[in-house]
């Protein structure tokens, strides 16, 4: 696929789709997500903030800025920081924004394999559409011109490269900003059913019979998210078959992300997924189509979920991604988030960041995750070679999650160390007492030969701001940054105290500290504990 992508973008073949440029579009396409003035600001005084990172262009294009940071180039050349300006009334910002697109059509208009990889054209694509307006007022023909012609082009690019991408999600978003640019297209020439059908398809072949993208990654979900929901919005008066099922796809997908989506307005931290924009994803959810009641308990997409009172808890029954999705998948089997209020009690450490990509599978590991582990070796390996390598890779199957909303309760079972050490671990977690209480039980149970041997560790990772304060023999005091006070009592191991940390997209890390209970990783080993929230 990588091969044929290679010849139809070669020079001597590229004619025959650049030439075709000649469509006109309007601008049909909805923005949901909300805009930043000051973002505006920035950008004209030449500094980006953008992927978290912020760079200084000193007065020159953006797009001529040497920047050794792919994450911060795939959003420059995205576009969707184009939405700023959507708001303004000072056209001088207007004129600047336009002035930026064009820039951009001088430096990579004539196809630069970097800026014209299909995820990050497909995106410029629909965030052109939702801002063609902005773009072409007050602007000179020549300038009108060249930007339908640049958007015609990447369009034609797209309907022949989509279908040669060897990944999903690059291929569902191609199959989007096709779909979007049939809505846009100002002489309706383009085969709308038929595009939506086609997307209809990729989404049918991505997401699961609950709405969760099977990478079961919420940032993957959200992502996605921003541009199906857009599209749909955009879609409200269309009542084909095709354009309902694709709406009743994108509210399954509203849904299951609100499933996991913890009382501190994140989703939680698991295979990928770290700090969201909170501002995009509550627009995002403020555009779903139907009213959502959440549930006391249910399971999404191998994730166990338990509500009661203010407390929510999202555990992973371990199910690991097709290999086609499983590139940033941690290995999280048995791992929880647990939030009470607004507060985070119990995390996951998150994905590693850019600038460390030296720590990226450290950061999978299961010792990065509130989890049990045997020997601090992973539930579920990473592949080191092969066709697969650097993917997590399905070993031992995962037995079903049983929950019982009724009683708040979760039982999960990972048979990813019978192989090696001959035990499968059963976790139950219960919440109590209207959401103050967490009560947990970790079980190791004969399963097969005992090949090795080592301790069972179980690792809790607190959230940001947390103090730990020792209260006596089998118990201590964990202070929150908001000032309300948990108890934490085990059973059944010894307790040590280490320093963790949790990554934020927009803030670095926040070092934060772990609790870790440890016992001898034996048939029958038991251990218990307990977080109660005190009361004054």
């Amino acid at each position: 696929m990588r091969a044929a992508d290679l010849v139809v973008t070669a020079p001597w073949l590229r004619w025959t789709w650049t030439g075709l440029g000649d469509d006109s579009f309007a601008a049909s396409l909805a923005e949901i997500r909300p805009s930043d003035p000051e973002a505006v600001h920035d950008m004209m005084a030449g500094r980006y903030l953008l992927a978290g990172r912020l760079v200084e262009t000193g007065g020159i294009s953006p797009f001529a800025a040497e920047v050794d940071d792919d994450e911060w180039l795939n959003a420059l050349h995205g576009f969707a920081w184009l939405r700023h300006f959507r708001d303004l009334r000072d056209p001088g910002g207007r004129v600047f924004a336009r002035t930026l697109v064009l820039d951009w059509i001088g430096h990579e208009g004539r196809f630069e394999q970097e800026s014209w990889v299909p995820t990050v054209t497909a995106l410029r694509v629909l965030n052109w559409l939702r801002h063609l307006d902005l773009l072409t007022d007050g602007a000179g023909a020549g300038e009108v011109r060249a930007i339908q012609r640049s958007l015609s082009t990447q369009i034609q690019s797209l309907k022949l490269r989509s279908r040669l991408s060897p990944e999903p999600v690059e291929r569902l978003l191609c199959a989007a900003a096709l779909v979007g640019a049939a809505v846009c297209d100002a002489d309706h020439a383009s085969d709308l059913e038929g595009r939506l059908t086609r997307l209809d398809a990729e989404l049918a072949g991505q997401i699961g019979q609950d709405g969760l993208h099977l990478s079961r990654n919420a940032r993957v979900q959200l992502s996605l998210l921003v541009e199906l929901a857009s599209i749909r919005q955009s879609l409200n008066g269309l009542k084909t078959s095709a354009s309902l099922e694709f709406a009743a796809q994108v509210e399954r997908m509203h849904q299951s992300l609100d499933a996991l989506t913890l009382g501190t307005g994140e989703p939680a931290y698991f295979n990928g997924c770290g700090q969201l924009p909170h501002d995009v994803l509550i627009s995002v959810q403020a555009n779903a189509g139907g009213e959502r009641r959440r549930r006391a308990g249910g399971i999404v997409g191998g994730y166990a979920v338990l509500r009661d009172g203010e407390a929510t808890v999202v555990a992973d029954g371990g199910m690991v991604p097709p290999p086609a999705f499983a590139a940033d998948a941690h290995a999280s089997a048995l791992a929880f988030e647990f939030s009470h209020g607004t507060e985070l009690v119990v995390g996951n450490c998150g994905p590693a960041p850019a600038d460390l990509p030296e720590s990226r599978d450290l950061f999978r590991q299961t010792i990065a995750h509130s989890a049990p582990s045997i020997a601090e070796e992973s539930s579920t390996p990473i592949a080191e070679r092969g066709a697969f390598a650097g993917r997590l890779v399905a070993g031992a199957p995962v037995p079903p999650i049983e929950i019982k909303p009724a009683d708040h309760q979760m039982t999960l079972t990972s048979q990813g160390y019978v192989r090696r050490f001959g035990l499968s671990v059963e976790r139950r977690i219960t919440l109590l007492s209207g959401g103050s209480t967490l009560v947990g039980q970790d079980r190791l149970v004969a399963a097969g030969e005992r090949a090795l041997s080592g301790a069972l560790s179980v690792r809790f990772h607190l959230g940001p701001g947390t103090m730990v304060r020792q209260a006596g023999e089998g118990m201590v005091r964990l202070v929150l940054a908001n000032g309300a006070v948990w108890t934490f009592l085990w059973e059944g191991a010894s307790l040590r105290e280490d320093e963790s940390v949790r990554h934020s997209a927009s803030l670095g890390f926040h070092k934060t500290r772990q609790l870790i209970l440890e016992a001898e990783a034996l048939p029958g080993t038991e251990i218990a504990w307990i977080f109660t929230r005190e009361t004054a």
